[in-house]
């Protein structure tokens, strides 16, 4: 059995495969609220509805963001704690999961995946036919229109708002986000099963934490890669 995981947003995805069959969960967890709460309890359900347990997993493939700061290190670390059994785990970054969502939905085109980067900023990343054609960065919103030009572009609900207010072009259209996210979900976690394991996982957050940027001299010993993450 496969477990496909993402917790970077205020929405818990979660798709346990085995062969053909699938099982999936899309729990609104909230801005605020600790995925922690719901994430173990939300597993436990799907694992008794396919009649199966944790000891069955052969793989998790897991988001390691950028997303939440503590949210998705929920995540990862429920991969990683799942991985002490011996099992392969796999990386996706919060834009390939979106990406292969649009995908799955027909967008086959070229288009900019736009995440919040709070603090007035957005993550974006531009994938062409399922696959990145630059690294991922940041831009002020003031500055999102000049960074996209006309290209298509794509947002999740929760940042859509903030998104569209800052571009003159609307989105791809996805009518099912959810739905659509689980389906992406569990065809990016298969494809990770042909990959290079991933052992330990990396979080991939894009900037520095809160912590880093009011206490400066206090991380200043932190290399980059603990500060943003290993970039995908």
């Amino acid at each position: 059995m496969l477990l496909g995981l993402d917790t970077t947003t205020e929405f818990l995805h979660l798709v346990l495969m085995d062969g053909g069959r699938s099982w999936s969960r899309r729990v609104e967890v909230g801005v605020g609220r600790s995925h922690s709460l719901a994430l173990m309890p939300t597993l436990d359900g799907l694992f008794t509805e396919a009649g199966a347990k944790p000891a069955d997993l052969a793989g998790v493939a897991c988001c390691v963001g950028p997303g939440g700061f503590t949210s998705l290190r929920i995540g990862v670390a429920t991969a990683e704690g799942l991985a002490l059994a011996g099992i392969p785990t796999w990386g996706f970054s919060a834009f390939e999961l979106r990406a292969r969502t649009l995908l799955e939905a027909g967008h086959g085109g070229a288009f900019w995946i736009l995440l919040d980067g709070q603090r007035g900023e957005a993550f974006l990343q531009p994938w062409r036919a399922g696959r990145a054609t630059a690294e991922a960065g940041k831009v002020a919103l003031d500055r999102l229109a000049a960074s996209l030009g006309d290209a298509d572009w794509w947002a999740p609900a929760g940042f859509a708002g903030k998104a569209a207010a800052a571009l003159a072009r609307p989105m791809l259209g996805l009518p099912d986000e959810g739905a659509a996210t689980l389906q992406g979900l569990e065809a990016l976690a298969r494809d990770c099963a042909a990959r290079e394991p991933e052992r330990p996982l990396h979080p991939f957050y894009l900037r520095a934490t809160d912590a880093e940027v009011n206490f400066p001299e206090a991380a200043k010993h932190l290399h980059a890669g603990l500060r943003t993450g290993l970039h995908r």
